[in-house]
């Protein structure tokens, strides 16, 4: 079961909102191309022509403008090449920056599909058991997702698999799962005193 992963930015100066679909972190070739860690799966989520938005790193930066004249994946990244972005030193002005399109673009989801905007927030249950609240969704570390779920005491990581899942209920705020005893206790993140135990440990050896 895939999940969309467009991510809501709250844009800064006003109460709109804005979806990051990329990153740029690096300039890529002589003629003004960067490379941008990609955070949409959504197919054809890119086009020839359209407009994005480059959100600067630095606070209190606005938004600039930039259309695709051409783009290419690249070694897990994918390359840009914008209008009037022609040499490297315009390329670098862009290292940094998320590439947004407003909220009210985003992309129309498959049946099975969630984005991480929707799911932050949400509570999930395990057997009706409320564990917290998502605080986040991180990607990269395995072949599902992981949700950082919250409760009062600790922080978990629980994998977003199809194999654990029962449904999703955005209306409710919801996320309903069936998890493997255990699973909590293997991918709860180390206490502060775990943390020191184990520190001591390494210097005993």
């Amino acid at each position: 079961m895939r999940r969309g992963r467009d991510r809501t930015i709250q844009k800064p100066e006003t109460s709109g909102d804005f979806i990051t679909l990329a990153r740029v972190v690096k300039t890529q070739g002589r003629r003004g191309e960067v490379a941008g860690e990609i955070y949409s799966d959504v197919p054809e989520r890119f086009a020839l022509g359209m407009r994005l938005l480059a959100l600067p790193r630095e606070p209190n930066k606005t938004r600039r403008e930039l259309e695709v004249q051409d783009f290419w994946p690249h070694k897990g990244l994918l390359v840009f090449k914008f209008a009037g972005v022609d040499s490297i030193s315009e390329a670098e002005t862009l290292v940094g920056c998320e590439l947004q399109v407003p909220q009210s673009q985003r992309s129309k989801l498959q049946a099975g599909w969630n984005y991480v905007s929707d799911l932050v927030g949400c509570s999930v249950l395990d057997r009706g058991r409320d564990l917290g609240r998502i605080e986040d969704v991180e990607f990269g570390a395995g072949e599902a997702p992981l949700l950082m779920v919250r409760d009062v005491a600790r922080l978990v990581e629980i994998p977003f698999a199809e194999a654990y899942l029962e449904s999703v209920d955005l209306e409710r705020r919801q996320v309903r799962m069936n998890l493997p005893e255990g699973l909590l206790e293997v991918n709860a993140p180390l206490t502060a005193e775990e943390k020191r135990e184990q520190a001591e440990g390494r210097k005993k050896h």
